[in-house]
């Protein structure tokens, strides 16, 4: 007799029905997984598990490197992954060639600032990532210097945006004595951010802009969480906003059924 849909709401119950998962049942919740465990993320999307937030927003919170692969288009140009030395002197050819000199390292699984390294040559990377200083992947990408660093919030209708300032540092990082101030998006900048969440099947977001002469925007960053520092949205506001997404999902999700 065919049992009705599971629908799991938190990772303890997840990990006691895992193997027993069918298509047709539903994960609402964001997946906790130990570092190296992100193959479990590809086995529940090839046994047909649904998931809200969806399985590739939950592993494009945790890998820089996914992030690249799916958005490299709407990012810096020049930013790439970087999983082999072979890879790391290719770019070091075409960054060369393109006369570009200082450039970002970012690490893996590094978030608010930490894992972001400024470095005046690309040569430097190479020679630290063969001395086994900073392990692969990882993302470079060219340095842009006097860009405005945003941070968007989506959570359904509300939006909120705020730059990050920080004159001590390029990171633009509000925990080490930097400030935040109100931005309006323009249209444009808007829709690029939907649709990076479209693509991705984010429910909601915390996105990165950067901002070049008020004339060009690149996407840097998305998750599904992030700091709250510099927002006017409570901590307490936004947990519920958040509930009231994940329950409205899960109901359509059933009723579709």
């Amino acid at each position: 007799m065919k049992r009705s849909p599971l629908v799991i709401k938190n990772n303890q119950t997840l990990f006691q029905h895992y193997e027993n998962l069918q298509p047709g049942d539903l994960i609402c919740c964001r997946i906790r997984l130990k570092p190296g465990e992100e193959h479990l993320l590809l086995d529940l999307s090839e046994r047909n598990i649904k998931a809200i937030p969806s399985l590739t927003s939950q592993l494009c919170s945790r890998s820089k490197a996914f992030q690249t692969r799916l958005y490299r288009k709407s990012m810096i140009p020049g930013t790439t992954v970087i999983y082999s030395l072979h890879d790391l002197l290719k770019a070091t050819s075409h960054f060369g060639k393109q006369d570009i000199s200082k450039v970002v390292l970012k690490q893996e699984g590094k978030n608010g600032g930490i894992g972001v390294f400024l470095f005046n040559s690309i040569e430097d990377i190479y020679t630290q990532t063969a001395g086994g200083l900073h392990p692969f992947p990882y993302v470079i990408q060219p340095f842009v210097p006097d860009c405005r660093d945003l941070r968007v919030i989506i959570l359904d209708e509300y939006v909120e945006v705020y730059e990050r300032i920080n004159q001590g540092s390029f990171r633009q990082n509000l925990h080490c004595g930097g400030i935040s101030q109100p931005y309006k998006l323009t249209e444009k900048q808007y829709d690029l951010c939907t649709n990076i969440m479209g693509q991705g099947g984010f429910p909601y977001a915390h996105i990165d802009l950067m901002v070049k002469d008020d004339t060009t925007t690149y996407f840097t960053e998305i998750n599904l969480r992030g700091g709250l520092k510099g927002a006017r949205i409570t901590s307490e506001d936004y947990r519920a906003k958040i509930e009231e997404i994940m329950t409205r999902l899960c109901e359509q999700y059933r009723c579709r059924q």
